[in-house]
């Protein structure tokens, strides 16, 4: 039979207004069982104290009464304090338990807390913390790219001494596909990269009666620089791309290491193949493109500069050497083994997503293009350190 002077465990609130001071006597078990009724008991408190700048400016919480409670109970405590507080009321809690007192401590003690934003470096050191990033950056690259030509002359040498773990139909499948499929845009625009330049050219040299010159320029300029300059980067963004996106894609389906699972190695089945069919291919690609770009560029000498395709052809003979030919076709299976061994390091870092089969692609090409151009120009200053 239930004791008729136990306090009842129902959560009440009673207010008591003396001027500007309130006192709000809690009572009964502020516990989880017993939450709904204290939610409503402390509705009836935030009406009775008011909004900000009205009713009492101080309070006081009497928690004298409340004789059981756990976290959830102090929770609700402690949410309306901070309530009243945040419309202007000082509060005071007094007469509390041992136990509702560490209950209150602890909800205080483990409130998140808003981070302080961190302080934006000044300009000059968030320039060089990019820096140094980029660099760092850069040197894992040249790492990885010297570990893959590592790998690759290894398995190369290995090749000729077993030759019969040279995979024929693989390099003839990528041939085919790196170099008569890039025929057709390799030349478009080689041509008209030749009808430009001589037509430039042309005008210039016109306005000092010195129009044949222009097919000394011409010939030098395409046979020695632009010709396989521009199959480089052509093939940079077609099969280079391409080598990516293909790794790339076996990385994501796990085939790369289902390879190794199968005690095959990656690079002898995956890389060694698209790099020699890509050192093979090159050459002929930059042959075509002297060819076209010199097809243009003698085109366009007979229709606007009045130098007809014998005239073009013999001072053609005359001032050009086969040695600037040769030295043009000599940078070509360079130029391939730069943008094969980028291709293929790409994309061997491809993760799990397409999001980085994107990324990775993109800076495949990036990285070919800029690695070609910089390989043109130290060709072209020790080919003038030796005179030719």
């Amino acid at each position: 039979m239930m004791d008729a002077h136990a306090p009842s465990p129902t959560p009440t609130v009673k207010t008591h207004r003396d001027g500007d001071k309130v006192t709000a006597t809690f009572a009964g078990s502020w516990t989880v069982s017993t939450a709904d009724a204290a939610e409503r008991a402390v509705a009836a408190l935030d009406k009775a104290l008011g909004g900000r700048g009205t009713g009492a400016a101080d309070i006081v919480f009497d928690l004298s009464g409340v004789f059981m409670a756990d976290t959830a109970g102090a929770w609700i405590i402690h949410r309306e304090r901070a309530r009243a507080e945040f419309t202007g009321h000082r509060v005071e809690l007094t007469d509390a338990s041992p136990r509702v007192e560490f209950l209150l401590e602890e909800i205080e003690a483990h409130i998140p807390r808003m981070l302080d934003r961190p302080r934006q470096p000044y300009a000059i050191v968030r320039t060089f913390n990019s820096v140094g990033k980029t660099t760092v950056e850069v040197g894992h690259d040249l790492l990885a790219l010297l570990s893959m030509l590592g790998v690759f002359g290894w398995r190369l040498a290995t090749l000729f001494t077993h030759f019969r773990r040279l995979r024929l139909t693989s390099v003839l499948a990528n041939f085919d596909r790196s170099c008569r499929g890039a025929v057709p845009i390799v030349m478009l625009m080689s041509f008209l990269v030749g009808l430009i330049v001589a037509q430039q050219g042309g005008f210039y040299l016109s306005s000092f009666g010195a129009t044949i010159f222009v097919v000394d320029m011409s010939g030098i300029l395409i046979l020695r620089e632009l010709g396989v300059l521009l199959a480089a980067i052509l093939v940079a963004g077609r099969s280079g791309s391409a080598f990516t996106a293909e790794i790339g894609a076996m990385r994501m389906r796990e085939e790369v290491d289902a390879l190794t699972t199968l005690g095959l190695d990656p690079v002898e089945v995956l890389v060694v193949p698209r790099l020699m069919a890509l050192m093979l291919a090159m050459p002929i690609l930059a042959f075509l493109s002297d060819i076209a770009a010199i097809v243009g560029a003698m085109l366009i000498s007979w229709s606007s500069l009045g130098i007809s395709p014998d005239v073009f052809l013999n001072r053609l003979n005359e001032v050009v050497t086969p040695l600037e030919f040769w030295i043009g076709i000599a940078k070509a299976p360079f130029m391939a083994l730069i943008i094969g061994l980028v291709g293929c390091s790409e994309g061997m870092k491809v993760g799990g997503s397409s999001e980085s089969l994107g990324r990775q692609t993109t800076s495949s090409v990036v990285k070919a293009i800029f690695l070609v151009i910089v390989v043109d120009g130290l060709f072209a200053i020790f080919f003038a350190a030796v005179g030719i």
